[in-house]
């Protein structure tokens, strides 16, 4: 459905390390680094999410009912990705678990990265 994704940031050299961290339990990796630029994408892909300072030169902000979700393959991915984002300063938003008020099978974790922008890491699985 969507060829890319961007999320901004105001320090890109805290934001590359942050989202090493965040995306290695879901397979992702960095394809390209820039000096005002990170894409990741799968292993063997091409990058389809990515880490910048806003082009117009501007402060990021946060977008108010924006949340970027990511797909994990497991459970343990969605608990190993929230936990390096915890440790490498994200903020809490809700921590691992079911939500069975999505679907019965819905196994989320929500947090706010280092620039305040809300991200989601899902499983849609069966355990």
């Amino acid at each position: 459905m969507f060829s890319h994704v961007t999320i901004g940031s105001n320090d890109l050299g805290r934001a590359k390390p942050f989202y090493d961290g965040l995306l290695k339990p879901l397979g992702l990796v960095r394809h390209a680094d820039y000096p005002n630029a990170a894409g990741y994408g799968p292993v063997g892909g091409r990058p389809q999410l990515w880490v910048l300072n806003p082009l117009d030169k501007k402060a990021a902000t946060v977008g108010n009912g924006i949340t970027i979700g990511l797909e994990a393959t497991d459970r343990n991915a969605v608990d190993a990705a929230y936990k390096a984002a915890i440790a490498a300063g994200a903020t809490n938003e809700g921590a691992p678990g079911l939500r069975e008020h999505y679907h019965p099978n819905y196994y989320g974790a929500y947090l706010r990265d280092l620039d305040g922008n809300k991200i989601c890491v899902v499983c849609h699985r069966k355990p």
